[in-house]
Formats: C-alpha cells, structure tokens, sequence
C-alpha cells in the first residue's frame, strides 16, 4: 500500500512539469508491465499448491523414461559385447583348425 500512495504525489508531481508525451507513455508502460508482474506472480502463489502434485507426477515419468533408457543402453552394449566376443571365438578356433592342419 505505500507503494500505491507514494505512486499518486509522483504523478501529480509529474503532470505539474509538464512532461513531453514519449515520456508519458513510457512511465505508463513501465507501470502496466509493473501490474501484470504483479498479477503473474500472485497467480503463480496462488496456484503452485495445486501444481506441485502434477509436477511431482511429470517428474516421475521422467525418471521413468530415464531409467527405461539406460537399461535399453545396458542391454544393447550387452549383446554387442557377446556378439564380439562370439564373433573372437569363431576366429579364434578357426585360426586354431589351420594351424592343425598346416602340421
């Protein structure tokens, strides 16, 4: 409240030297945009209670799909590594028949 009643001795102040029009329409501005701050900011307060579950549940399926992601990753690295070490083996055993055959 002593915002407001500190706002009206500025304007009445302001309108008795006769201020050009630009800066008439910027201290305007600068106030509507000041209000809808204003505005915005007591929604948000008034609505966060009511948010935070959703927000809660939309972190959740996060985490979810995170972790959902990292097991396909695990499980992919997984069977490259068995297809690696099966394709080693394959070479291994036939390098192993050539030499026997070889001697």
């Amino acid at each position: 409240m002593e915002t407001v009643q500190e706002l009206i001795p500025l304007a009445k102040e302001m309108m008795t030297q006769k201020p050009s029009r630009k800066l008439v329409k910027l201290y305007v501005l600068g106030s509507v945009l000041a209000f809808f701050g204003v505005v915005l900011i007591l929604v948000e307060t008034v609505c966060s209670p009511f948010a935070a579950p959703s927000r809660l549940r939309d972190e959740g399926a996060a985490g979810a799909e995170l972790r959902e992601a990292r097991e396909r990753l695990a499980l992919r690295t997984q069977a490259r590594l068995q297809k690696g070490q099966q394709q080693e083996a394959a070479l291994c055993s036939r390098a192993l028949s050539k030499r026997l055959q070889g001697s």
